[in-house]
């Protein structure tokens, strides 16, 4: 299965993309998050083929990222592009 985050990683994401390790409410640091997760469930599939639940969370996933990515591109362009650099995104 998947990784699961510890606090520490959770604060650190969030320092670095939200603006505080405690500001959880954050549109920036909540994709973060999302890619972060991402990341590590596609790592996990490559390996692991058949491990259907894993896939559904992953597609699950990339739909929030991806409305909360169009939240943020209508609602403050410039964040929702450096974002997409910063992650690397959207290429």
């Amino acid at each position: 299965m998947a990784v699961y985050l510890t606090k520490e990683k959770t604060q650190e994401i969030f320092a670095e993309y939200g603006g505080s390790g405690t500001n959880t409410g954050s549109v920036e640091g909540q994709i973060a998050l999302f890619t972060y997760r991402i990341k590590a469930l596609s790592d996990h599939l490559k390996t692991n083929r058949k491990d259907h639940s894993c896939r559904r969370t992953l597609l699950t996933l990339v739909g929030k990222r991806k409305r909360l990515l169009n939240y943020l591109a209508k609602k403050d362009i410039q964040k929702y592009r450096d974002l997409i650099a910063k992650l690397g995104i959207r290429k």
